[in-house]
């Protein structure tokens, strides 16, 4: 059974929950409220040394010193929620993108949008995993798992809003 470690960060979104295996790699990313967000068990370890750079990422990003993150992450999903992630990593700063226009990033058919909704909302890194960027074809913000005031604040923060 592989150790869960964890470490929190005070952020403009609330507290931050980073956990991962140790190796340094992210495997979830949630703020307090979080639909689906993970919260600290009993049989975690706290160690921050695991996420020095991943803290230090995300203060930059807050501060408006940092674009693009850098970091590994060990998410688990299903193929297709894979394909979605990897397609959310590269949606660029400061630039939103639709879920139909997410859909055929990846090759889907117009009638997948419902199904990359669902991973993009499975997400398990908030934050450094920019589902944030992704808005409804109209230009509106729609779902957000950390709230849609959250993605208000993010999408600012890069000057989108």
């Amino acid at each position: 059974m592989t150790t869960t470690y964890y470490t929190t960060l005070d952020s403009p979104l609330g507290e931050l929950l980073l956990t991962g295996d140790g190796s340094g790699a992210l495997s979830s990313l949630s703020v307090p409220g979080q639909k689906g967000g993970r919260t600290v068990r009993a049989d975690w370890r706290r160690d921050p040394a695991v996420f020095t750079e991943a803290t230090a990422q995300l203060r930059a990003y807050f501060a408006g010193d940092l674009k693009e993150f850098h970091l590994t992450f060990r998410t688990e999903g299903t193929e297709f929620r894979e394909r979605v992630w990897a397609a959310l990593d590269a949606v660029p700063y400061g630039a939103t993108t639709s879920y139909g226009a997410l859909a055929a990033t990846i090759g889907a058919s117009r009638a997948a949008v419902r199904a990359v909704g669902g991973a993009i909302g499975a997400n398990p890194l908030l934050i450094v995993r920019p589902c944030h960027r992704v808005i409804g074809a109209d230009g509106s913000l729609t779902g957000y798992a950390g709230g849609l005031e959250r993605k208000r604040m993010l999408l600012g923060l890069e000057g989108v809003l």
